[in-house]
């Protein structure tokens, strides 16, 4: 089982982007700032290593870890100002990571600003930033404000400070503490926290304190995510799944339960596999993602989505650095082979089922066809007899996966629509 956030959605295509279109219309842009103090265990992301501690004010521009990251902004800004835009103004903009809270408020500024000149940024868009809590103070916090920033996602990962230890974390519980005091000093209603289950040594009473922590800071949004053992981690070489000090999928199972009962009834809306949020509060630019629409994406290892297309840049930043010159030098446009339909229609089903609202079988078969839609209905009866997928009997029909029992074997159903159709 695994209900983690699978950013593999965003580079189906490696290496593989399209010529603008005029018709489509792009208002969603992701911005990856790789660098990090050191990588977590379970981390398999494209990340640059600065330092176990640098300060929270990076004052000394003449270190080499800030020289980087200079270096590193300035191949992003190339890129950025190479990209044709596409439609109206961007709605959202999310900057990923890595640890994006390490930049200074001024670099964060330059970003936006670059975005802003090449295509606009609407009046009430959502802007987003993920923050670790050891990485930042009040000061800070309000530089950001002031840059822009309006949405903030902090990752907490556990509240535990063994858990944290084994996971790899850098911050501590009271760095936590502060973090969350310093956004409600300053009045940032809009703030998500990142929870992890079935990390090692994990226990149930664990993730119901978690839970009720999480709660009782008030968060307007909680992103509760599965731990996924990635090739290649510190996780993959000293654990296997399902055996210790990893819980087993029982466990994991009942974490997953327990987050939906008691995040549901505290008032969060469960509203994607992995998300809960109170009313008003839903992430507008995650749910880009799962809508299936387009998307700018800058940055080493970022992904973008365009004409159909997905297309992922380097993971090194040597390597970006060189594609940046190229992609500029080429006006911004980069030949690729035309995405099976197939191929989007399964695309659609990963990402739209993972919301509570699911997908819209009328929209499919205006896109793909009735015989698609008879054959996705064909291939989910016997999951429907499980009660594990309902159709609605609304205006515009509709099918989605149950909650929870639904969601916690996603990944069992989108297995036999990958095989039925591939």
């Amino acid at each position: 089982m695994n209900l983690s956030y699978d950013r593999s959605i965003l580079s189906t295509h490696d290496r593989c982007s399209a010529a603008p279109s005029s018709q489509e219309t792009v208002t969603a842009a992701y911005v990856h700032i790789p660098f990090c103090r050191r990588r977590c265990y379970y981390c398999d992301f494209a990340i640059s290593i600065v330092g176990d501690k640098p300060p929270l004010a990076q004052t000394d521009a003449s270190r080499s870890e800030y020289g980087t990251i200079a270096d590193y902004l300035e191949a992003l800004q190339q890129e950025i100002r190479a990209t044709p835009a596409r439609g109206n103004p961007v709605q959202t903009v999310f900057l990923g990571g890595g640890t994006p809270s390490l930049l200074m408020p001024q670099q964060v500024e330059q970003i936006l600003r670059a975005i802003d000149r090449q295509f606009g940024i609407a009046s009430g868009a959502e802007i987003s930033m993920e923050i670790d809590p050891d990485t930042f103070d009040r000061e800070k916090l309000q530089g950001y404000l002031a840059a822009g920033m309006n949405r903030f996602s902090l990752g907490v990962q556990a509240f535990q400070s063994e858990l944290l230890i084994a996971c790899g974390r850098t911050h501590t519980r009271e760095d936590i503490d502060r973090a969350v005091e310093s956004l409600h000093q300053l009045n940032v209603q809009n703030f998500s926290l990142d929870l992890i289950s079935g990390l090692p040594h994990q226990t149930l009473d664990h993730w119901q304190e978690s839970l009720q922590t999480a709660i009782d800071l008030h968060p307007a949004h909680i992103s509760v995510y599965d731990l996924t053992v990635e090739p290649g981690t510190a996780f993959d070489r000293w654990y296997q799944a399902g055996s210790k000090p990893l819980p087993t999928d029982e466990m994991t199972a009942q974490m997953y339960r327990l987050t939906q009962q008691t995040l549901t009834q505290a008032g969060y809306d469960h509203y994607e596999i992995s998300n809960y949020a109170r009313s008003g509060f839903q992430c507008r630019h995650n749910r880009v993602y799962w809508e299936n629409r387009p998307y700018y994406g800058f940055g080493m290892g970022a992904a973008s989505y365009l004409d159909l297309q997905r297309f992922t840049r380097p993971r090194k930043r040597s390597e970006y650095r060189i594609w940046v010159a190229d992609y500029a030098a080429s006006g911004g446009t980069i030949d690729c082979p035309v995405t099976p339909p197939t191929e989007i229609l399964l695309d659609t089903l990963m990402v739209g089922l993972r919301l509570a609202e699911g997908v819209s079988l009328t929209a499919l078969a205006e896109q793909f066809g009735q015989e698609m839609v008879d054959r996705i209905l064909t291939c989910l009866q016997p999951h429907r007899q499980r009660n594990w997928v309902e159709l609605t009997d609304d205006d515009m029909a509709r099918i989605r996966l149950t909650d929870p029992e639904g969601f916690l074997f996603s990944n069992v159903l989108l297995s036999d629509l990958f095989e039925a159709f591939s």
